[in-house]
């Protein structure tokens, strides 16, 4: 029976663990940098607003996934169970086989049935309940066991798409980089130089295609926080369900086998006193025995209770983590209206500027007529 609680036991790990193995894990990306980079076609708007949208339907995917499934877990339904379990075993009166309490007139007088058959009757009946109870928390250890393992591949899923979204986002800073460095300073000298207004043109649109992809990457960024936030989430939610596999095991090999123990050592002690005629002495170890084994089944309730009811301060954890990331994305919105606002007033200033232009190349123009006019 060891054995068998120890190879079904679950080891709950620690937050520290939980950290260090988010850390410790390496990129698994199956994604090039360059390829990833070869996604961006300048001249093409679309490439860059959809770039890196297909990780993000992943990402948002698993946040789907994670959802259901603690929509769908009802932990009360084992606490409820376990309580059953509990409340069976206490209804069941071990002292009603009292050894010093004599039958009455009545029952000798029609042959009342012994005190041990109604015992073992009662004990019959309360078996059933109980093993009925055991049979649903095995079940129940099957589908926590179950959720583990569906746990792991949605953290395995998880971490890759962190991995790919890293990718990403290194690829669109090298592209940042090249743009502001190379491709965009080249056209600005280009169209200096030529007073070209379409090449103008053409570094307005190329400059707004770079602001419209360092907002993606900030984007990438964001979904990327919201990865990285959901690995110790699901860590937490398998830690929970170990608890609960742990407690499960233990009610099955000790609470329920120690209950029948001392059912046979009671009928035991029970028979050996009435023929032994060690009436008190009996009664006094009985007792004992009840009295430690209800102190022990108070004590090991209540550290169930306290494992189950674990999981309430995780999801306030996790709220407040929610919380800062709406924060975090509305103050994002709040700067990109105000750069938007801020495009604005310099699309205004570049009319304005190209109509001082045009007017300073007419008027020089109008001169130079003038001018020949006057020579011939």
């Amino acid at each position: 029976m060891m054995e068998q609680e120890k190879k079904d036991s679950v080891v709950p790990m620690s937050m520290d663990e939980i950290a260090k193995e988010i850390t410790a894990q390496k990129s698994s990306s199956d994604l090039s940098k360059e390829e990833v980079k070869k996604e961006i076609d300048i001249h093409d708007i679309n490439s860059v607003i959809l770039y890196g949208s297909k990780v993000q339907e992943n990402i948002e995917k698993i946040s789907n996934n994670m959802l259901e499934g603690v929509k769908n877990k009802d932990i009360g339904e084992v606490g409820e169970t376990l309580s059953r379990m509990v409340s069976a075993i206490k209804n069941f009166d071990v002292d009603e086989l009292n050894p010093n309490e004599k039958p009455s007139f009545w029952e000798r007088l029609f042959g009342k049935e012994s005190k041990i058959q109604k015992f073992i009757q009662g004990y019959e009946e309360v078996r059933k309940q109980v093993e009925q109870i055991a049979n649903q928390l095995e079940q129940h250890k099957t589908q926590l066991l179950t959720d583990i393992e569906s746990l792991d591949r949605l953290y395995d899923a998880n971490l890759k798409f962190f991995y790919d979204l890293e990718v990403y986002i290194a690829a669109g800073d090298e592209k940042l980089k090249e743009l502001d460095e190379v491709l965009i300073p080249k056209l600005e000298k280009e169209a200096k130089e030529s007073g070209d207004m379409l090449k103008a043109q053409q570094l307005r649109d190329l400059r707004s295609v770079r602001d419209d992809l360092e907002r993606r990457i900030h984007d990438l960024r964001l979904t990327r926080q919201v990865a990285m936030q959901s690995l110790p989430s699901i860590r937490l939610i398998q830690e929970n369900d170990k608890g609960l596999i742990n407690k499960i095991n233990s009610t099955l090999v000790n609470t329920i086998p120690l209950w029948k123990n001392q059912l046979a050592q009671t009928v035991t002690i029970y028979r050996s006193r009435q023929a032994a005629g060690k009436l008190k002495e009996a009664t006094d170890l009985t007792n004992e025995l009840l009295e430690k084994n209800a102190e022990n089944l108070k004590l090991a309730n209540e550290e169930i209770r306290r494992q189950v009811e674990r999981g309430v301060f995780d999801i306030e954890t996790i709220k407040k983590a929610n919380q800062t990331l709406i924060d975090t994305i509305n103050e994002s919105l709040q700067i990109t209206e105000e750069a938007k606002k801020a495009r604005e007033h310099a699309k205004k200033e570049l009319e304005l500027i190209e109509n001082e232009l045009k007017s300073a190349l007419i008027a020089a123009k109008n001169k130079k007529e003038a001018i020949e006019r006057k020579s011939k």
